[in-house]
């Protein structure tokens, strides 16, 4: 059985231009190439052509390491087995790492992703993952992602986003302690609301700044020196949220 509202959102995307991207547990529930052709295909597989994805841990823990994921995407989802990558979008650069594989000190992606942000060294950059380091979901916080956001950090990344909790979230600019910065601290966004059922929240962080749990769609609008963001929510849906910021 397929989620219950990936149509919905797809209806969203198919009146937004630009890229489309996801944050992992893309074709829920498993992430077989099944659901993928079955659940996936009909609804956001309208956009597959324009979409840049990450894996969730569902595309692991039950579609034989992320297999089917890196079958249906090709390309567009990096290297198989490593599944990180970088894109440009207008003066911005984008990141899009794997939650799902190690990011710890001493690996081979947090290495390339120290590598690729001394390289290309953009005036603002966003980067994109499914499991957050910061969540007032029920899945709570990714204490295993700090070393990454440490990194981001370092490097003045704006934009951080996430799934894996079915709700939207929008964070202050905060340091990896999750201590308020903001000057140089990273606003997150955790935007887990594609389809699958929502999760209520628990209790909230202290520099959370927005929840809703509805389905909809996160449209973030990358100019040069500032950004936009905005939920759009699905067809009925009252939630929303939206604003602009500066980078770096």
């Amino acid at each position: 059985m397929c989620a219950p509202a990936p149509e919905a959102t797809a209806k969203i995307l198919d009146r937004v231009s630009g890229t489309v991207f996801t944050a992992g547990d893309n074709a829920y529930m498993a992430g077989t190439m099944e659901d993928y052709q079955r659940c996936y295909g009909p609804t956001w597989g309208r956009h597959l052509a324009r979409t840049r994805p990450v894996p969730g841990n569902h595309e692991y823990e039950h579609g034989s390491g992320g297999a089917a994921y890196f079958a249906y995407f090709g390309a567009n989802a990096g290297t198989p087995g490593e599944g990180y990558y970088t894109y440009s979008a207008g003066s911005w650069q984008v990141v899009a790492l794997n939650s799902e594989v190690p990011s710890n000190e001493g690996s081979a992606q947090l290495e390339w992703l120290r590598e690729t942000l001394s390289a290309q060294r953009a005036a603002c950059t966003l980067v994109y993952w499914h499991r957050p380091l910061f969540s007032s979901g029920p899945n709570g916080d990714n204490v295993d992602m700090r070393d990454v956001w440490r990194t981001l950090y370092a490097f003045n990344v704006d934009v951080v986003i996430n799934g894996h909790d079915h709700s939207y979230e929008r964070f202050a600019p905060q340091d990896p302690d999750g201590r308020p910065d903001a000057l140089r601290g990273i606003r997150e966004f955790v935007i887990g609301t594609g389809g699958a059922p929502l999760y209520d929240f628990m209790n909230a962080h202290p520099n959370s700044e927005a929840r809703g749990s509805a389905w909809g769609v996160g449209v973030f609008t990358l100019m040069s020196g500032s950004y936009q963001w905005e939920f759009v929510p699905v067809v009925g849906g009252t939630f929303r949220d939206s604003g602009t910021a500066v980078c770096h």
